[in-house]
This record gives structure tokens, sequence and C-alpha cells, in this order.
């Protein structure tokens, strides 16, 4: 099974092929690598969809990578979506295949998209209108001022944020156990779901 690693380091050149290096010489084959924030006080951070070779074990990767001066590792699991990252622009073409459904396939879809666990459309009144298939039974309706924010759901386990559809619908995401969502995460989510609305409205 592929596992997912979030790492920061510092975004200068070379620093992504020593990171590669160091992962391929602890047991990790690497299958993609997507630049998820950079420019942060000379940081970047990236996340590294992997497999590990017969014999290599998780915190061997870990290891190798933390010995790299300025490199972090802020998170490591296993990663059940499959053998790649699914990109933002992916996503938008999916989205606008399928217009009559755009909200609804986003949801679908952000757990690929996020690397989270599940996603959510949630009605003030009507309550859990879709919902991705590792989601629970009930997600609750939060206000949401901002575009979009860091909320809590009652499993404590679950890191989620929202954003808004409109003054009566949210859409939501989570992931159990990490990493937090970053701010450039937030961002990508309030775009996509936008332009989800915008795909949807002629359809409406």
């Amino acid at each position: 099974m592929p596992f997912l690693l979030r790492v920061e380091l510092p975004d200068v050149p070379g620093s992504l092929g020593r990171l590669a290096s160091a992962i391929g010489e602890a047991g990790g084959d690497i299958e993609a690598i997507e630049i998820i924030e950079k420019g942060l006080d000379g940081l970047a951070i990236d996340d590294v969809l992997l497999e590990l070779t017969p014999g290599a074990l998780p915190d061997a990767i870990v290891s190798a990578c933390t010995a790299l001066e300025g490199v972090q590792v802020l998170w490591i699991s296993r990663y059940a979506a499959g053998g790649n990252l699914f990109l933002d622009l992916e996503a938008v073409e999916d989205l606008t295949a399928h217009p009559e459904r755009a909200l609804d396939r986003l949801v679908d879809l952000l757990p690929g998209v996020f690397r989270c666990d599940w996603g959510a459309r949630v009605h003030r009144s009507d309550g859990l209108v879709h919902a991705s298939e590792a989601a629970p039974d009930e997600v609750p309706w939060v206000p949401v001022d901002r575009a979009t924010t860091r909320i809590e759901v009652e499993d404590d386990l679950n890191l989620a944020c929202a954003t808004r559809v409109d003054d009566d619908e949210i859409v939501v995401m989570a992931r159990r156990g990490g990493p937090d969502f970053l701010d450039s995460e937030l961002a990508r989510l309030g775009h996509l779901t936008g332009l989800a609305l915008s795909i949807a409205k002629p359809a409406r």
C-alpha cells in the first residue's frame, strides 16, 4: 500500500533532489510529489506519495528525511486512495464534465484532491445533503463567516474545515488524526467550491 509523506524542507535549488535521494536510500520508491505550500520563511511543504520496498519501514523513511538539514517530517501514514495524486486541474475537468452534479462531484473528489478522509455537503435545515464514502452518518452544520475556516466536529479525532456555498449550505472536509489543514489548502477548497458553484449554476 502507498504511503503519504508530508514534509517541510528548505525552498532552495537541490533540496527536493536531496530529499528524493534520502527516501530512495531508505527503501522508498517515490510515485509522485506535489508542492502544497511554498514561500514561508524560505520553506516549502510537499506531499510525497511513495511505496516501500520489501523490508523497508516508515520509521526509516522518517529518519532519513530528518537527517537532512532543515527538513522536518510533518506526517506519514498509509494512503488508501490509490497510486496517484489527484490534482486541482483534474478536479476542475471532472466538474466541467458533470455540471449538473458539480457540487456533489466536488465532495466525492475531496479525499483524492486533499488527501483527506471524507467530504460532505451540509445544509442548515436539511442536514447532510451529500457525502463521500467514509463520512459519518451525521455532520453538523456550522455558520461559516469567512470563505473557508477550520471547524470542530463531534469526533475529536477529526481535523476539519469548511467553506460556504451560500448562507444555508457549507462544504466540509476532514482528516482523522492529521495533518492539520494548511492555509493554502483552505484557500484551494474555497476556490474549488466557488468554481463548482459557477459550473453548476447554468444547470440549476
